[in-house]
């Protein structure tokens, strides 16, 4: 049996992972600023520099690494550098479109999170809503995960749905799943944050 102890004051340095798609970061900026978050934000990265503006008006040092064409692994490596030169302890992908590899990940195990766009095991990879439209779904969803090596595979943390209709379109989809996105990857952080959630294999157990 493997136990830890940790402290219910414990803060966590966090950093937020993001690309160009801005509604999780700005959930998790609006609530770590309003203190409903048990973490310490210490900076946002990003390989896309949209939100440098947003992310610097709430007191988040910003990051733009940008991924250049053939060096996609330089800027994975200068990614680490940057997150352990800040005692990063906690990841949270906020929609960050990059795959992580393996030894990256294996850095922080079951310490990210990931926010995935679609109700996992269902339509993994690129375009889930396009998926979703195509297949005429009726229900749509979101799952919050610990990163694993193997792709979108990790241990659930939160899943939701919402009913939707043939009456939908794709753009229609897209805006109530990323409602679902936002709602579901604070929940599962809040529940890492609060020692509530036990992996066992590749399930977890979530205390309410």
């Amino acid at each position: 049996m493997d136990t830890t102890l940790r402290f219910s004051d414990d803060r966590p340095r966090t950093a937020v992972l993001t690309s160009s798609a801005p509604h999780c970061l700005v959930d998790l900026l609006s609530r770590s600023s309003s203190g409903e978050l048990a973490a310490e934000l210490a900076l946002v990265a990003s390989n896309h520099d949209d939100h440098a503006p947003l992310t610097e008006a709430f007191g988040v040092p910003f990051h733009h690494l940008p991924v250049e064409p053939g060096n996609e692994a330089g800027q994975e490596h200068e990614m680490a550098t940057l997150l352990e030169a800040n005692s990063i302890e906690l990841l949270v992908l906020a929609r960050y479109m990059r795959i992580l590899s393996a030894d990256f990940i294996d850095r922080w195990p079951m310490a990210i999170i990931n926010i995935h766009h679609s109700f996992l095991p269902a339509f993994v990879g690129a375009r889930p809503y396009a998926q979703a439209h195509e297949r005429g779904v009726k229900v749509i969803g979101a799952t919050a995960h610990y990163a694993t090596a193997e792709l979108d595979a990790g241990p659930i943390i939160d899943q939701d749905v919402t009913r939707v209709s043939h009456r939908d379109d794709v753009p229609e989809l897209t805006r109530r799943g990323r409602d679902l996105e936002v709602v579901v990857l604070a929940r599962a952080l809040r529940a890492h944050l609060e020692h509530r959630v036990l992996v066992w294999g590749n399930r977890t157990v979530v205390f309410s």
